[in-house]
């Protein structure tokens, strides 16, 4: 990585080359947070002095029984003020993705620090038959984005070294790894700490609107659609590196070490497997069918303590649904996740030697929690935003009037899910982080398709897609240099321009094929996992 950072790395030029300046001077996502913040405050007073308003589509009012007028509220008012200083510390804590994520990240800091995510992709892609090499280096890449940085750090290098091996050109290596790794961020075929900390603003932009209390985040809420997207974009990824990328790049003559130099010391994984790893991924999977067999006995053993078997005493048994019953599995899928990460780090760990205690553990537990600094930062600017945003009912407010500006021009719901998508990943060239957009945008984006009939599940899903196919042709990306060196590693004067050149054809071919999917499945009706039906249905109004 420090070799990444000291490299000077070409500008471009063109379109991508205006993106790429814009974006180096928009400010870090923090303080875009805290700028909107005052823009936010000025704004609600202007919006309260004018008497901006809308009528509240699913609360009464009880003295006259029509719908409860939403006026927009001052900021600066005294209760607003009061509200700021005095729950600073709720306002933070209580921001719902704080706690999805660092509960994930706590086991999942195990299993990247223990070596378990690096050697499991290793052992994986390095097995591969050399005639399905692509499509297993794409897919594991998918399913390695669970693994956050070791994804990056470890499969893209060594697909090239694989792809080298194999007489294949080492580029299209790092290409079909790139591709998986960053443009199938949101595939995969597992929920994981994406799906936390997605879910967990989408459930705070809910809760801020106010339109359905009742409604809760369930991080397996995308689970059919990652999964179904996981199998769309293999097949992409092979044939667009297979019959676009690599007959583009020409023969690979160079040989399977050409372009290392003895002094590289950027990351190179090819010794992740071995005798010893292969003993430490048997007891990681051990680890991970003891966690299996945990979640099945608190299922279906006696108490059921994972399902609600009084769910549906209180309601007719036509109306019951076995999904309202397993609500409380659903909802423990977090700590699910904490679990299986810890276990299966910790016993690779133990059989490798590198946790010889329980204090290394600990100690791994603790850097996780050293890495997550940037995104506490970043969580306390996003969560006064967005509660700040529903405080002065612009949100609800902005929602009301979207929906019904896009009511009535007619779109059919699913092509307005596709703009979306489009919308996202425009904004993706120059706004990198996925939390920093999706707290950006969810706090009026879910409360305004709730109203159009699209489910929070839904938006969530819409978003995802947009937000991982631009990915990999940004400049922005904090790993676009990374990858540059990788490259460069195996031809010299690979720049900048040619990363990207290289790289638009599967952002392209996966924009597509994700805005078709996403369509399609609307128009299916499809559930985008269990108990998260694509469509939404408002509340009865109630005062």
């Amino acid at each position: 990585m420090a070799e990444a950072g000291a490299m000077a790395i070409p500008t471009q030029t063109g379109i991508l080359g205006w993106v790429e300046r814009t974006g180096n001077k928009l400010p870090d996502p923090v303080f875009i947070f805290f700028y909107l913040i005052i823009a936010l405050v000025l704004f609600s007073v202007v919006a309260a002095m004018s008497g901006i308003s809308a009528m509240h589509p699913t609360a009464l009012d009880e003295v006259t029984g029509n719908a409860q007028r939403i006026e927009a509220v001052s900021l600066l008012s005294p209760e607003n003020i009061q509200r700021l200083w005095v729950e600073m510390p709720t306002t933070f804590t209580h921001f719902h993705p704080l706690g999805y994520v660092l509960v994930v990240m706590l086991g999942a800091g195990v299993a990247e620090r223990s070596g378990f995510f690096a050697a499991g992709m290793s052992k994986a892609v390095k097995s591969a038959p050399k005639t399905v090499l692509t499509p297993v280096v794409a897919l594991v890449a998918m399913i390695g984005n669970h693994a956050a940085d070791a994804g990056y750090v470890v499969l893209i290098p060594l697909a090239g070294i694989l792809f080298a091996a194999a007489g294949r050109h080492p580029l299209a290596g790092i290409a079909a790894a790139f591709a998986g790794v960053s443009g199938g961020f949101s595939a995969n075929i597992s929920p994981g700490q994406l799906d936390a900390l997605l879910f967990g603003i989408t459930e705070e932009a809910v809760a801020a609107s106010a339109l359905d209390p009742s409604w809760t985040a369930n991080i397996a809420g995308n689970w059919f659609f990652i999964s179904v997207m996981t199998v769309v974009y293999l097949p992409i990824i092979w044939y667009v590196t297979d019959k676009i990328i690599e007959p583009r790049l020409g023969p690979w003559t160079g040989g399977a070490t050409a372009g290392r130099s003895a002094d590289d010391a950027s990351p190179d994984p090819a010794g992740e497997t071995g005798e010893l790893a292969s003993r430490g991924l048997r007891h990681a999977g051990l680890a991970a069918l003891f966690v299996v067999g945990l979640w099945l006995l608190m299922v279906f053993a006696p108490g059921t303590p994972l399902i609600d078997e009084a769910a549906c005493e209180a309601i007719p048994a036509a109306d019951c649904s076995i999904h309202a019953q397993l609500a409380p599995l659903y909802r423990s899928l977090v700590a699910a996740f904490f679990l299986l990460f810890l276990l299966t780090g910790w016993a690779y760990g133990r059989a490798t030697g590198s946790i010889k205690s329980h204090r290394d553990l600990v100690e791994m537990m603790a850097e996780s929690m050293k890495d997550m600094g940037y995104y506490l930062v970043l969580a306390f600017a996003a969560a006064h935003f967005v509660a700040m945003f529903g405080w002065s009912n612009l949100g609800l407010i902005s929602a009301v009037h979207g929906a019904a500006a896009i009511d009535s021009t007619g779109l059919p719901l699913p092509i307005v899910l596709g703009l979306m998508v489009v919308f996202t990943g425009l904004l993706n060239l120059f706004v990198g982080s996925a939390s920093a957009k999706w707290a950006l945008l969810a706090p009026i984006l879910v409360p305004m398709l709730m109203l159009l009939g699209i489910s929070p599940e839904g938006a969530t899903a819409a978003y995802r897609v947009g937000d991982s196919a631009t990915n990999i042709i940004t400049p922005l990306m904090v790993y676009f240099p990374l990858i540059l060196v990788f490259a460069q590693r195996w031809q010299k004067d690979f720049g900048l321009g040619s990363l990207t050149a290289m790289m638009l054809p599967y952002s392209i071919w996966l924009m597509v094929s994700g805005t078709m999917l996403i369509v399609l499945w609307f128009y299916l009706g499809i559930p985008l996992g269990p108990d998260a039906p694509v469509a939404y249905v408002m509340p009865a109004a109630m005062p």
